[in-house]
């Protein structure tokens, strides 16, 4: 579609005019001139990522414009940073808690999203006692009883999920799969050796139009192993792939049958077969019962080929998509559909079904039962001898999330796994990551063993506003069709210790740098290559204990975070637990973000003698970006630095072009251009000595930020 494109190049056009004079025209009139622009793209298109850029500036260009700070929130959740939206909720109820009726629960959803589950309660809770003053209220803007207890359930698991860290490693599959765009939907077959998935990346698209949200259509790109790495992905071809959007489904064990999603009769499941070129032939529509007027959205097949799971939201289910089974017949065609019934479906979405090697282990997403919000992750197995299903449990933390955690597909054996998320380290949207289970997702314990949950009962609203609200369960309900009742949790194992091992006590202390007076920011201690948490017990008082058990030395990366303060993002070595007490104290001290504070910015790789990233850079890159995000008026030089190795000419190009980078990359994030300012220092500014590599020419080589305005 060419005439979205045509509409953005005019209002690009529109807003050059204004910004130049940005500096010397009013602010709160330049504002509201940002708010045109942005709802004239929303009236034209469905371009709501780059509205959403337009909004937030004119929400950050004047704080009191209550309009464009409430559209800024309001589309944040509804397309990525969902938590950012607290920000400028905040700003429209502290001037005008009437502005709409659900902003509290708006309020507690931005929290929600962004894990401050306590915070998220006590404005669920506001709303709620709103709900009863107003009982009689039929606006628009009114969120329902029900959905509001729902979220308050999702927090409460939230808290026990988070508080039980699983032992899971989650790391990003890498740029030869991912890219800025959205990238989603992995399937692999069962060697482990070829990955086929969707993206909405604009390279290698068969389409150079746009769909209207501006955004490339929905291609299928694959890639396979060569020596233990993933090759660059590509286009899958226009064999399988049209000009318009296309996405995989599920990949048979073999790798011989790739199951697609066609936009066709409300939705209907193709599969294309491998020819002996390699390449897939044309997809052709499932044969049998399959497919319906209604929609048919994701699937699997069984190793054997014999047993075929989907989700559709066909009549006769529990509500929203169900998964279903179907087998194969004598004539190779798919029949006797059947629905698993209230032991997996619920009244609200269930989908992304993946059958185990097993042939009974199911692995499926849910927006009902015990989940944290959005899809969370569940597995239940098939009894041979009951013909039942046992009942679901979640994967826990930090597989699910508040956010839609779905696509899941594991191993042969179970220890590992492969889905799609939007995490700290992503390189843009949706992205790949790999899920490492030592222990295998077979051999998981339960964290808590409790009776079956329902949803809460209403929050006292005669109770304190000020207080954050205490919600528990309530009893179990004798009710087989009961959405949220899950007994148990379910996390990995953590590694069996050798006996007698304890734990060490690793104590942060958080402090302001200026007055020492303790901080309680956002503050994560995890395993420097493999992500996993280190379970964290806040002590009060600015003071933080990790419990490391491992047993051998190990490279951690600290993440402290504080609005208004400079990030601190440090990599360390801690020893291995011993059979002996011990407890390490370490202070950070958070310093403001005041003009002429600079930082370095140690975790931003480069590929040797280029300005390309590596994927280790992302989390970096990601937190400078949230910290200008949070600091809407401030302007930043990026520095970069290089080693004395090359010539004086040549170490300057090169520090300019990868200072370059990082700013491209934040322009892309949607920092204002003219915020960030690269500069290249070559080497002339050594921190140390060039005569060493580790303790000289490794620190030499640099990205450092400074605040230039606030």
């Amino acid at each position: 579609m060419t005439s979205i494109r045509s509409v953005l190049i005019f209002l690009a056009l529109v807003l050059a005019l204004i910004t130049p004079g940005f500096s010397q025209q009013d602010p709160k009139e330049t504002a509201r001139q940002y708010y045109e622009q942005a709802v004239l793209i929303l009236g034209e298109t469905k371009a709501m990522d780059d509205a959403r850029e337009i909004m937030v500036t004119a929400a950050d260009l004047d704080t009191t414009f209550i309009k464009a700070n409430y559209e800024a929130g309001w589309m944040h959740l509804r397309t990525v940073q969902k938590d950012r939206a607290v920000k400028y909720f905040l700003r429209v109820y502290r001037q005008d808690p009437s502005y709409k009726f659900d902003i509290e629960y708006l309020i507690g959803r931005g929290y929600q999203y962004g894990e401050q589950f306590d915070k998220a309660l006590q404005y669920y809770a506001l709303y709620k006692e709103k709900l009863v003053k107003k009982s009689s209220y039929q606006g628009k803007d009114k969120v329902d009883n029900a959905t509001v207890d729902r979220t308050i359930f999702e927090c409460q698991n939230g808290k026990e999920f988070t508080s039980n860290p699983g032992n899971f490693s989650i790391v990003n599959i890498g740029r030869e799969i991912n890219s800025e765009f959205e990238d989603y939907a992995p399937v692999l077959n069962e060697n482990e050796d070829e990955i086929v998935f969707t993206t909405r990346r604009r390279e290698d698209n068969l389409n150079q139009n746009v769909f209207d949200d501006n955004k490339p259509y929905e291609d299928i790109f694959t890639s396979k192993k060569a020596n233990g790495a993933w090759t660059y992905a590509k286009n899958i071809g226009p064999i399988v792939n049209t000009p318009y959007h296309d996405s995989n489904l599920a990949l048979s064990a073999d790798g011989s049958t790739l199951f697609i999603f066609k936009d066709e009769g409300g939705g209907d499941i193709f599969f294309s077969e491998r020819q002996p070129s390699g390449e897939f032939s044309e997809p052709v529509a499932l044969p049998g019962i399959i497919n319906s007027s209604f929609e048919e959205k994701s699937i699997t097949i069984s190793k054997d080929e014999k047993t075929l799971y989907f989700s559709s939201n066909r009549p006769g289910g529990f509500g929203g998509l169900d998964i279903y089974r179907a087998t194969k017949d004598s004539k190779g065609e798919w029949t006797n559909v059947k629905n698993l019934g209230p032991k997996i479906n619920t009244d609200l979405d269930d989908d992304g079904p993946f059958i185990d090697y097993d042939l009974v282990t199911l692995y499926f997403s849910s927006k009902g039962r015990k989940g944290m919000g959005g899809f969370d992750v569940f597995k239940s197995t098939f009894d041979l001898k009951t013909n039942e299903w046992s009942e679901p449990e979640n994967l826990g933390y930090p597989i699910n999330t508040p956010d839609d955690d779905i696509y899941f597909v594991a191993s042969k054996d179970g220890k590992r796994a492969y889905y799609s998320s939007v995490r700290e380290d992503g390189m843009g949207y949706t992205d790949i990551y790999s899920i490492t289970i030592p222990e295998g997702l077979k051999n998981t314990d339960a964290v808590t063993s409790k009776k079956p949950t329902d949803l809460p009962p209403p929050v006292d609203t005669a109770a304190s506003v000020a207080v954050k609200p205490e919600v528990t369960p309530t009893d179990p309900k004798p009710d087989d069709k009961n959405t949220n009742k899950v007994p148990v949790v379910v996390v990995a194992k953590v590694p069996p210790a050798k006996k007698d091992v304890v734990p060490i006590k690793y104590v942060v202390t958080v402090l302001n740098a200026d007055d020492k007076t303790p901080m309680e920011p956002k503050i994560r201690l995890v395993g420097a290559k493999d992500n996993v948490i280190v379970p964290m017990t806040p002590k009060g008082g600015g003071v933080y204990e990790f419990s490391v058990s491992n047993t051998k030395p190990k490279d951690y990366r600290l993440s402290v975070e504080q609005e208004g303060y400079v990030f601190v993002n440090q990599n360390l070595r801690i020893e291995g637990a011993t059979s002996k007490e011990k407890t390490i104290n370490k202070t950070i001290e958070m310093r403001k973000l005041v003009v002429g504070v600079f930082s370095i910015l140690r975790n931003i790789y480069f590929d040797f003698d280029k300005a390309s990233f590596k994927t280790d850079s992302y989390t970096e890159l990601n937190k400078l970006e949230a910290m200008l995000n949070q600091n809407p008026g401030m302007v930043v030089e990026i520095g970069g630095h290089t080693d004395a190795v090359g010539t004086k000419e040549y170490n300057q190009n090169l520090s300019q072009r990868r200072a370059q980078a990082v700013k491209d990359y934040l322009v892309k994030k949607g920092i204002d251009t003219r915020r960030v300012k690269p500069v290249g220092y070559g080497k002339s500014k050594p921190l140390a000595s060039n005569d060493d590599e580790e303790d000289g020419r490794e620190l030499n080589r640099r990205v450092e930020f400074k605040v230039l305005e606030k």
